[in-house]
């Protein structure tokens, strides 16, 4: 009870609606993902807006409808062309499967010879029945593979997923209007405050625009890295495709905690399969070197660039991606900026001692 003898009824009640914050945020905000993404969106473009309203003297409309049609035209642009080379390289793998079995039938053949001169000694029938049961299971999935219609699989996948294209279009239609309405929100929600609160929120503000543009420099930066590390490694160990694949596996190193494993796993146990010992080697090699990077480098420069220390950096993320999800991962160190700038602005006074 000597605990909270010093905290005062105000803070009480501050403590109440943070409790209350945060049940909203882990039952609403994973089902509000497209809405807070657009939200989210808007504030990152924002500046761009001003800059277009201000540079070309338009006004707000049209500044935002350029924008919004630049920002879609590189998402479709990125979109369509990843789209069609991974689907390129998929029917590629699908056409070449064939000889791809032979490869492998032709290296079994060798350790098979190899295994015969090891076990020459052994009960012929034993040998036998083992030879036979590797061959008639290898055979099997050689046949399921051959059957297998990858282009037809991809387009049933689509097929099945509506509820992201509801998603999609309710981020977009809500990207644009709230890119309109931002200032309209913002004075409405300042009209409801004293002067006094308004300096302390427009300070809050002002963190909060410097968080998030820090935010966007940090994951540009680590972008930078892994795309460059990406690319030198694959230019050393695949040059014809080294472009094309770096753009990928960059794209999905974009998502927290998967990353680049999510491509490079598959294509180095692929190269296992298929023979090639060397480059499976090298792409696991290159594999976990990116995820070393990202997972060390990451929380560094967010923190540098966020006004966090790597360490809370670290773990508001993984609480965040705990509690809410892939959103959380990005909102975990927010909340901390934003409890940090309350406390700054006097909005939150915590100064309960043990």
């Amino acid at each position: 009870m000597q605990l909270f003898k010093n905290v005062t009824k105000k803070q009480w009640t501050i403590l109440i609606y943070i409790v209350l914050l945060l049940l909203f945020a882990y039952f609403i905000l994973p089902i509000s993902v497209p809405l807070i993404l657009a939200f989210l969106t808007a504030l990152f473009v924002n500046p761009l807006v001003r800059l277009c309203t201000r540079r070309f003297r338009v006004n707000r409309k049209i500044a935002v409808s350029i924008v919004f049609i630049l920002l879609i035209s590189i998402l479709a642009t990125i979109g369509t062309y990843t789209t069609i080379k991974a689907i390129g390289q998929i029917k590629n793998i699908q056409d070449n499967i064939p000889t791809y079995i032979s490869e492998i039938e032709t290296e079994l053949t060798e350790l098979r010879t190899k295994v015969e001169d090891y076990t020459e000694d052994w009960p012929d029938e034993f040998v036998e029945q083992a030879e036979n049961q590797v061959s008639t299971t290898l055979s099997k999935y050689g046949e399921q593979l051959e059957e297998i219609d990858y282009i037809d699989n991809i387009t049933q996948l689509f097929m099945k997923v509506p509820n992201f294209l509801i998603n999609l279009l309710v981020y977009l239609i809500a990207l644009f209007l709230f890119m309109l309405e931002l200032p309209n929100i913002r004075n409405k929600f300042y009209s409801i405050m004293t002067d006094e609160t308004q300096e302390k929120f427009k300070f809050m503000n002002a963190r909060l625009s410097y968080v998030l543009l820090g935010f966007l420099k940090a994951q540009f930066l680590v972008s930078l890295i892994i795309f460059t590390v990406t690319l030198i490694g694959l230019l050393i160990i695949t040059p014809k495709i080294a472009l094309i694949m770096s753009i990928i596996i960059w794209l999905v190193d974009l998502i927290p905690i998967i990353g680049s494993i999510i491509v490079l796993g598959p294509w180095s146990l692929y190269m296992f399969f298929t023979g090639d010992i060397m480059l499976g080697t090298q792409l696991a090699v290159l594999a976990i070197i990116l995820l070393a990077i990202r997972r060390t480098v990451e929380p560094k420069v967010m923190g540098h660039h966020i006004g966090l220390s790597p360490l809370p950096t670290l773990i508001a993320m993984f609480l965040g991606l705990q509690l809410i999800g892939f959103l959380g991962f990005f909102l975990g160190p927010i909340f901390v900026i934003l409890f940090n700038s309350a406390k700054e602005a006097g909005i939150i006074k915590w100064n309960m001692k043990i």
